[in-house]
């Protein structure tokens, strides 16, 4: 660094058309000049500075050219010296700093400017080169994010769920077609892709006069009914090989999985800077919730572009490596999963099949029937179950003294309270009167376990529900609701939950946990990610709702809950209270459900091979027309085997839902 030199000369404060420093008693330096002309690329603003050639209002036009739709907006700019080079002359040295994205790294760099004293004023040169190196006169700034390789979901066994699959995205090109034919064919791609020929026929007519309209994007595989000769057919149509993030098949999973593509322009305002338009992202479920881990962080180009060509880029000028994102492992079974869809397939009404292995609380399916429509019933629905929840009733009966063997009055009907309940019309008469524990559960005697009612009380059957894991909140790595079993009630309130009415909910998920729990002896967490995996983003995650409110009694006197398919996330939730769920309070369990195959309600699956199932059907009223609707409910234990069986619209547990159980548990064992 050669010698600075000061300017001492005393000024007469006046006013300056064009000045690089404030009046002072000394006249300006040219460490002023640097220092205001760094403040001014600072704020794209260098109206206070001077220059040997173009004027100020001229250089701020051309800083507007370089960074128009350039995302960083501005650098901080900072002048790391100013070199003396005699005879009214100076270097300065400027430090630029852009803060491309949320990460530390940067885009840094140093540029030279020539001052030159002119009378009283520093001057300095310019170029475009003194604001970003290299950069030519008639070339502008662009930043492009390029993502990293996106991370599979993998199942159990480290079987690939979600990868990247091949697909073709089918459009107009505009340019391969005449604009006279450009609505008829888009018209007939429409009906050939089986889309609204008006409203595609408006998006091309509407875009550019070079688009590409995308009309759909199709798996390339085996189940690709339109051919490529039919595409071809239409004047314009275009078919482009790509690939996705997919699962193994269009149903798969979707409702838990979710998707990828384009952020939404929510995602964007939700995101902090963290997402841009255009960029790739989870859009639901798994994929959006896990999506920091799925996506990794995308790199970063600056690249300078001919401002007649924007789209060409014709240097790069920093770039930063993406990381790619890291696979997600669940716990899904993919074969068992499949297997639930496969069952549930012809099923209209809202309905779900969830799996949990009891020894490690593994979620092995959950799986939607069509007629959830796209809501995420198994997790997520709160429901009633009815008679099955009679397995959290006994487990309380059972810690006041009652055995298998204990005597309960299993009348045609009982008053609670001036309101009456009644069991199921299909009741078999040879089993009302004074009949056993066992016999009361195996043939779901309502009245027999409503009987019983002031042997316990309204906490004791919360307690124990919760020693089963329902009401028990868990972070599975996804909302989820556990279900909800009120603390406090007291007369006919008392009398529905203890059948499983009333204000009690559950999910398909909280059912097959409670079975579960039965079959470890102890009770489950369930959990939906492999061991070491974290639990996700709970930002994204759905709020909780408040549990579905009681509707009307139903005609035998029992309340009936509505169902409801929010979300209920436990991610924020206290620890739950330690279980006291007992190994030998289990074996008695199991005794109960072992009777329901064997002599009660789900006798169709004692023909399913492999281990004995073990089993309770439930019927649950809701609503308030006449006869009231029913959910049906089955639970199943089968080995390290844990199933529930839900459909809203069902007749009886045993009638609607008993057979789905039977496919699956039969399916699973070939």
């Amino acid at each position: 660094m050669g010698k600075f030199r000061r300017a001492t000369a005393v000024l007469t404060c006046a006013a300056l058309t064009i000045t690089v420093a404030a009046c002072t008693d000394d006249r300006p330096t040219a460490e002023d000049a640097a220092r205001t002309l760094a403040e001014g690329l600072s704020q794209l603003d260098v109206a206070q500075s001077a220059f040997a050639s173009d004027q100020p209002a001229e250089i701020n036009e051309q800083l507007t050219a370089i960074t128009d739709g350039f995302a960083p907006g501005a650098p901080r700019v900072s002048v790391a010296g100013v070199e003396d080079a005699g005879d009214d002359s100076a270097t300065a040295t400027l430090d630029y700093v852009w803060d491309l994205d949320s990460t530390d790294q940067d885009w840094t760099y140093t540029t030279t400017t020539e001052l030159t004293r002119v009378e009283d004023v520093w001057q300095a040169a310019w170029s475009p080169e003194v604001f970003v190196p290299d950069l030519l006169p008639d070339e502008k700034l662009t930043l492009t994010r390029v993502p990293g390789d996106r991370g599979d979901i993998t199942g159990a066994g480290g079987e690939v769920i979600v990868t990247q699959r091949p697909v073709i995205r089918v459009g107009i090109d505009k340019t391969r077609v005449p604009e006279a034919q450009q609505a008829a064919s888009a018209r007939a791609l429409a009906a050939l892709l089986d889309l609204d020929p008006a409203g595609y026929e408006e998006q091309v007519l509407g875009a550019g006069a070079e688009a590409f309209v995308v009309a759909l994007v199709l798996r390339d595989d085996a189940t690709r009914t339109v051919t490529d000769e039919q595409i071809d057919g239409i004047p314009g149509a275009l078919r482009q090989a790509d690939t996705l993030e997919l699962a193994p098949t269009r149903t798969f999973a979707r409702e838990l999985l979710g998707s990828v593509g384009e952020a939404t322009e929510e995602l964007v305002e939700q995101s902090d800077g963290a997402l841009r338009a255009g960029d790739i992202t989870g859009l639901g479920g798994l994929q959006l919730q896990h999506d920091a881990q799925l996506s990794g962080t995308p790199g970063l180009e600056v690249n300078a572009v001919p401002l007649a060509a924007p789209a060409t880029p014709s240097q790069r000028l920093f770039a930063k490596p993406a990381v790619d994102g890291e696979d997600l492992a669940i716990t899904l079974d993919p074969r068992l999963q499949s297997l639930g869809e496969e069952v549930l397939a012809d099923e209209p009404s809202a309905s779900s099949i969830v799996a949990i292995r009891p020894s490690t609380g593994e979620i092995l399916a959950a799986a939607n029937g069509p007629g959830s429509a796209g809501l995420q019933t198994a997790l997520l629905g709160q429901y009633p179950p009815g008679s099955t929840f009679k397995v959290a009733t006994s487990l309380a009966l059972l810690r006041e003294g009652f055995t298998p063997a204990t005597p309960t009055a299993c009348t045609e009907e009982v008053t609670v309270d001036g309101r009456t309940f009644n069991n199921a019309s299909t009741y078999p008469t040879q089993f009302l009167g004074t009949i056993p524990l066992l016999e009361t559960f195996a043939q779901s005697c309502n009245t027999g376990f409503i009987s019983a009612r002031d042997e316990i009380t309204q906490a004791d059957l919360a307690a124990a529900a919760a020693d089963l894991g329902i009401g028990v909140p868990a972070s599975i790595g996804t909302p989820a609701f556990f279900g909800s079993v009120p603390t406090e009630a007291e007369g006919t309130s008392h009398a529905a939950a203890m059948i499983g009415q009333g204000e009690v909910l559950v999910s398909p998920l909280a059912l097959a946990t409670m079975a579960a729990s039965v079959g470890a002896g102890t009770r489950v967490t369930p959990t939906l990610l492999q061991e070491g995996e974290p639990a996700g983003d709970p930002a994204s995650f759905s709020a909780p709702s408040p549990a579905a409110s009681a509707s009307a009694p139903s005609p035998d006197g029992s309340a009936s809950a509505s169902a409801s398919s929010s979300a209920s996330s436990a991610e924020s939730a206290e620890p739950p209270v330690p279980s006291a769920f007992t190994a030998p309070e289990s074996s008695t369990l199991k005794t109960l459900m072992a009777a329901v195959v064997a002599q009660g309600g789900a006798q169709l699956l004692q023909d399913v091979p492999g281990e004995p199932v073990l089993a309770k059907t439930g019927t649950a009223e809701f609503g308030s027309d006449s006869p009231p609707r029913t959910h049906a409910w089955v639970v199943a234990l089968q080995g390290d085997l844990a199933v529930a069986v839900f459909v809203e619209e069902g007749e009886l547990g045993s009638t609607s839902g008993g057979p789905l159980m039977q496919a699956f548990l039969t399916g699973a064992a070939a």
